[in-house]
């Protein structure tokens, strides 16, 4: 404690590096280790997933718990906005309870919230099920990221921080894909339940890999509670206007308009608190330094990316190409299938390469494949999407593990947690941020688009009169009036209209995609020069 208060009071002096330990000299890692950290790893597989498994099963659910669309919405709302709030959080759990009862209760804690997800009676008791549940989950993220770069010599960080990487990443391509299998065999609280396989080997490999550690009550009567409270309320806050604002119509709900003021106030305060203290329990001061920053920021882009494509195209796959939840599976699974043979490659690279030109690929490559999918029309479908999905796999490797080597790069052990805490945080809002401005971009840019198109489609037009024709005439032969067949017809192209809206649409939120991750290179090269492993 009195090391990171040290370091809370002079964040913004240049650190000095560690003297390197020669990898010869370097601790053995036993397979103890190796198990509890492999069993962290399967739990942020497990919590990332559950933010996306439920995509592809709305519909049923909502129909069971006798919802719409907008009161659906709040059961990922809630999830995530749990998930934000806990994970600044874990660094101050893990020094009070130790890392294996925290670990150990988060896992307990989150199986039995997930069955209860699953006999959900109605829809308030699933928010506050899958609150509950995003709550324990969160707190698997940064500590399987700390246990990694507490637990194994820096030589074999890189290793480790590459699965860690490989299961973030690869969680949201194979939620979709498992949610849609496991509710057409087994209904949609299957994909609830599901969470006891992994669960239950997750609290086998942490009970044996991890050692007991004393417990520190005391330091609970001792916490920042009211930089607590402030923080929780404000990040609380800026997800669910984030989530729920464009279907609100943003500030023309009293709803949204609390939610931003709340945010804005809690935020500033938790801010403004943690620099009076001595002894703060999450070092905001780390986002001074240069690379952490960068790393911090260019990981929101990323988040906005790996995030914001798994909204835009299963949306244009459902509601374009018609595909069902299970089809959208196949297409989304090619984001993460390549990944495998991708991130022990990364990790290779990464030894030996200047990070900031790994990461540059990477987003190069992510880039490009949101640049692809920006010319999507209403016929694209599975076997023009495989490509530009592959290229994605291949940049996200890159990217995500070059981040997380900047993230840590010069940081000191007392700091370790909150680097880990406070870089997850930021990847999280980037997604959820991205996927607020993807939603108002879809909504802004079809009204657009469509008033445009509209202007183009008149009937003076001896083109449209020709349709229209061509389309009475089919309605007719399928025997409609003429009368009928008229008004099917009109009907028919007005269809046609916005859905050339809604595919103009969904390619605008890839070409900002594509920007944004273009633009987050130029922002890579202000990091310092870092190889893993070295100095």
């Amino acid at each position: 404690m009195a090391a990171e208060a040290s370091q809370a009071a002079g964040a913004l002096k240049p650190p000095t590096a560690p003297a390197a330990v020669p990898p010869a000299h370097e601790p053995a890692v036993d397979t103890r280790t190796w198990i509890a950290i492999f069993a962290a790893i399967l739990g942020v597989f497990m919590a990332i997933l559950d933010i996306q498994v439920t995509n592809a099963s709305l519909r049923e659910i909502r129909g069971s718990l006798s919802a719409t669309v907008e009161e659906g919405s709040w059961m990922t709302t809630s999830y995530l906005a749990a998930e934000v709030v806990v994970i600044p959080l874990t660094a101050f759990f893990v020094r009070v309870f130790g890392a294996r009862v925290y670990m150990l209760g988060n896992v307990a804690l989150f199986l039995a919230f997930s069955t209860l997800c699953g006999y959900a009676w109605n829809l308030p008791s699933m928010i506050v099920f899958r609150a509950l549940q995003g709550f324990t989950g969160g707190a698997l993220i940064p500590t399987a990221m700390t246990l990694i770069l507490t637990r194994l010599p820096p030589s074999k960080r890189t290793i480790g921080l590459a699965w860690l990487m490989l299961s973030s990443t690869m969680a949201p391509a194979f939620g979709p894909t498992l949610g849609g299998i496991l509710t057409n065999l087994y209904g949609w609280p299957s994909i609830f339940f599901i969470n006891w396989a992994p669960g239950v080997l997750m609290l086998a490999g942490l009970a044996y890999g991890l050692g007991r550690e004393p417990l520190q009550l005391k330091l609970l009567r001792e916490a920042d509670w009211p930089a607590i409270a402030s923080m929780a309320i404000g990040l609380g806050s800026l997800i669910v206007f984030l989530e729920e604002g464009n279907s609100k119509d943003w500030f023309a709900s009293d709803l949204i308009r609390g939610c931003a003021l709340a945010a804005l106030l809690g935020i500033v305060a938790w801010v403004a608190i943690l620099q009076t203290r001595d002894k703060p329990f999450v070092n905001l001061a780390l986002f001074a330094r240069r690379t952490f920053g960068v790393s911090s920021l260019v990981g929101a882009a990323a988040g906005m990316g790996l995030y914001g494509s798994t909204f835009v195209l299963p949306l244009f796959l459902s509601e374009i190409a018609g595909y069902n939840s299970l089809r959208i599976g196949e297409v989304i699974m090619w984001m993460g299938l390549p990944q495998i043979v991708m991130m022990p490659l990364a990790a290779a690279f990464a030894k030996r390469f200047d990070n900031r030109v790994i990461c540059s690929i990477g987003l190069l490559l992510f880039a490009g494949s949101c640049f692809m999918n920006a010319t999507m029309d209403a016929t694209t479908g599975y076997d023009q999407l495989v490509f530009s999905q592959v290229l994605r796999a291949l940049g996200q490797p890159l990217i995500v593990l070059t981040l997380s080597n900047f993230a840590i790069h010069r940081v000191e052990l007392a700091n370790l947690s909150s680097a880990s805490g406070l870089y997850n945080m930021a990847r999280i809002l980037g997604g959820a941020v991205g996927t607020a401005i993807l939603a108002t971009t879809i909504t802004l840019r079809e009204h657009f688009h469509s008033a445009r198109l509209g202007e183009s489609v008149s009937l003076f037009s001896g083109a449209v009169q020709e349709r229209l024709e061509q389309l009475a005439g089919r309605f007719v032969a399928q025997g409609s009036d003429p009368v009928t067949a008229g008004q099917q017809a009109m009907a028919a192209l007005d269809h046609i209209v916005r859905r050339e809206s809604y595919v103009m649409a969904y390619n605008d939120c890839f070409f900002i995609l594509g920007c944004v991750l273009t633009g987050s290179i130029a922002v890579m090269w202000l990091a310092d020069r870092v190889i893993a492993g070295g100095k």
